[in-house]
């Protein structure tokens, strides 16, 4: 059986390494996974091709809402969110497609200590950002601020926000600072550098949470910012691992061994 993770550019996935130690410790000794280069517009006839001994694919940018539309059915959750980063093969060889991110945010925020009632603030309003609000849903939050570079981007949450029941509230960049300061729980989704320049006068709430999408480098200048003033710190590899164990599941049906796939990403970023 064969799975792999899909993506522009794709060189860089940490995803193979999770996924194989999985393979080699659950005995799994027929399967391997890959990585495919693949854009949006190419994942549909990359599907299409694909033979039966496929058993799913994870689906990074650009394609997660081309791999929700190419999927013959698909999760509530993926549908709320507008987008999947996991399609999987069933046994009649339709598509099924997923988004592990939104249980893998919920699974690591958790675990960091964020309870119901929450704050929240989201910097960015890309696909991470979607995943963050349906998270903060799940989590029984009391208010989601996304702050973002351009208005629109956060308009084109709103329906999202909508379907899953959380209440929006918009916020300029140039006020981020401020938002932050104010928040229980920080979930940065920004491309690498764009909060940089928030870190020099960042302020924290007590017992406050930071969770940073990225992971390369690491620690993020708002991450050591954030370590410094005692708050407790999720990084991007942790979500990273956090979602490929349900999707392991999913491509398996077997209970994932999850200490053997940390230790691995772990000693790949050695």
């Amino acid at each position: 059986m064969r799975a792999a993770v899909v993506g522009a550019p794709i060189a860089h996935s940490l995803s193979p390494v999770i996924h194989n130690a999985g393979y080699a410790a659950a005995g799994l000794t027929g399967w391997s996974y890959t990585r495919i280069e693949c854009g949006a517009a190419e994942l549909p006839d990359l599907v299409t091709g694909l033979g039966p001994e496929w058993a799913g694919l994870s689906v990074t940018m650009p394609g997660k809402e081309a791999a929700l539309a190419v999927a013959d059915a698909a999760s509530p959750v993926a549908v709320a969110v507008g987008a999947a980063n996991t399609l999987v093969r069933r046994a009649d060889g339709t598509w099924y497609a997923d988004n592990t991110d939104v249980g893998g945010m919920v699974d690591v925020l958790t675990e960091a200590g964020v309870v119901a009632g929450a704050a929240v603030t989201v910097l960015g309003a890309g696909g991470t950002a979607r995943a963050a609000l349906a998270a903060a849903a799940r989590l029984a939050c009391s208010s989601v601020i996304v702050v973002a570079r351009r208005a629109e981007a956060v308009d084109e949450l709103r329906p999202v926000a909508a379907a899953l029941g959380v209440a929006l509230t918009a916020g300029r960049w140039a006020d981020a600072q401020r938002h932050v300061s104010a928040a229980d729980v920080v979930v940065s989704t920004v491309p690498k550098g764009v909060a940089d320049p928030l870190a020099g006068g960042a302020t924290w709430r007590p017992g406050a949470v930071f969770f940073d999408a990225l992971y390369d480098p690491w620690p993020t200048p708002m991450a050591a910012c954030a370590r410094a003033a005692g708050l407790r710190v999720v990084s991007g590899l942790d979500l990273l691992l956090a979602q490929a164990v349900g999707q392991f599941e999913q491509f398996t049906g077997v209970t994932a061994p999850f200490t053997a796939m940390r230790e691995a990403l772990v000693a790949a970023r050695r």
